[in-house]
């Protein structure tokens, strides 16, 4: 990647870089002291004086937000007149009840800069042709947010939404796309349609895909089993995303593959621990941001509740800010299972990694005594003590631990993963007593 397409603040020193998110940061103080509902209260009834909020280190004297205060108070952070109003965007609502988001044109403009970057950040150019597999109805961010960024950068985009393989392949040959935007367990659908119709994917003008919603990466920056099944089978790069509608921003990474980039021209963030102390790097800690730019509903660190590492060494790419890891998990999703803490993603990929299972629903609940219980339901159609014993022995191995294993009609675990209406597969579902 050629120096000349970095914003030159993603190549300054720590110190410069601090400088500018510090003046930044006193005028989203002031902005929400004035238009935010919210916030105005919150600095009031911790009286908060916003003229001491110098450093960023002085954050630490702010309370923090998190998801429950959206989904309670959603419509006082809206800091604009209605008339202004150019979208509402929803959250998907994996952790509750989905939260809305007003967006003004300003704010579409910043998420169109945004997914610039994260496209120029893969060595995308105005010459490739991105083939979108993902949703832009249905009140979607992503979906927007990537196509908004292809026309910024001068590309072309082939808009075909999710599923449908053979649509995708037709849209191969009919557009010849140099690249994709998916989540990336369904380009393993893909490359199964195309084995049983005696397709050659690596004969495809496809050279690359965006993945999101997925981990593709384990904490080492090495290919997980998701990652490793694609580029086994299809010599494509892939690159790791990482993103949120509630930061409109992404961290992507580059060809280097070693960790999403952080664009601190958009976002300040935090990485804290239980007791919202800053985590060194290379330790987990949750990532709490605080928006940079956006207009209708800026968040003043707001704790994602997604836990991950960040490392601060410059990038060969040139770039110098943090970079963070793959998603260790989220808070809420913590298992305490038999001694042993386990994150939902553990489980996916050693699940991944076994062949003869078509999908699955992990379940989480409460016993009778109150401890945490982990039930797999496995889509498959090879069912029986052996194969049960197949997949225990996998779980003991890595994680020294076996769940509960049900088997289940692969159709049938589909239409549950769908059965709320959601814009993704639903495969975690947590049914203790405190999530209830």
């Amino acid at each position: 990647m050629s120096i000349s397409v970095i914003p030159k603040i993603e190549t300054l020193g720590p110190g410069e870089i601090t400088s500018y998110q510090e003046s930044r940061l006193q005028e989203l103080l002031q902005y929400l002291q004035h238009h935010s509902p919210y916030y105005s209260r919150l600095f009031r009834e911790n009286n908060t004086d916003i003229s001491k909020i110098r450093k960023l280190t002085d954050l630490k004297h702010i309370p923090t937000t998190g998801k429950e205060n959206l989904q309670a108070s959603n419509m006082d952070f809206l800091c604009v007149e209605p008339g202004q109003i150019i979208d509402y965007i929803t959250t998907s609502g994996t952790l509750g009840t989905p939260i809305t988001f007003a967006v003004t044109d300003k704010d579409l403009d910043r998420l169109a800069y945004n997914e610039y970057l994260s496209f120029t950040t893969a060595n995308g150019s105005p010459s490739d042709i991105y083939q979108l597999m993902v949703t832009m109805d249905r009140r979607f961010m992503a979906g927007l947010a990537y196509f908004l960024g292809i026309r910024k950068l001068g590309a072309a985009a082939v808009r075909v939404g999710p599923g449908n393989p053979e649509l995708q392949i037709d849209s191969f040959n009919r557009f010849r796309p140099t690249s994709l935007v998916t989540v990336p367990s369904f380009l393993l659908k893909l490359i199964e349609y195309a084995a049983a119709n005696g397709i050659r994917l690596n004969d495809t003008s496809v050279k690359s895909a965006f993945c999101i919603g997925e981990p593709i990466r384990n904490g080492n920056f090495e290919l997980n089993t998701l990652g490793k099944q694609i580029v086994e089978n299809w010599d494509i790069q892939l690159f790791s995303t990482y993103a949120s509608t509630e930061m409109g921003a992404a961290f992507t990474e580059c060809v280097h593959g070693c960790g999403g980039h952080h664009h601190p021209e958009l976002l300040i963030v935090e990485f804290l621990d239980e007791n919202e102390n800053p985590v060194k790097p290379g330790e987990p800690g949750e990532l709490t941001f605080t928006t940079l730019g956006i207009e209708g509903m800026p968040l003043l660190r707001f704790k994602s509740g997604d836990i991950c590492c960040h490392y601060t060494e410059p990038c060969r790419c040139g770039r110098t800010t943090l970079r963070i890891g793959s998603l260790i998990g989220r808070k809420k999703q913590m298992i305490k299972y038999k001694g042993t803490t386990i994150y939902p993603p553990a489980l996916y990929d050693i699940l991944n990694d076994i062949r003869g299972i078509d999908n699955y629903i992990v379940e989480v609940f409460s016993n009778e005594i109150d401890t945490d219980e982990i039930l797999i339901r496995v889509g498959t159609n090879l069912k029986g003590p052996e194969f049960e014993k197949t997949i225990k022995d996998h779980f003991r191995a890595k994680l020294r631990v076996a769940p509960r294993i049900e088997f289940s009609d692969p159709f049938l675990l589909e239409q549950l993963q769908y059965s709320d209406g959601s814009r993704k597969p639903r495969i975690f579902f947590d049914r203790r007593k405190d999530q209830v």
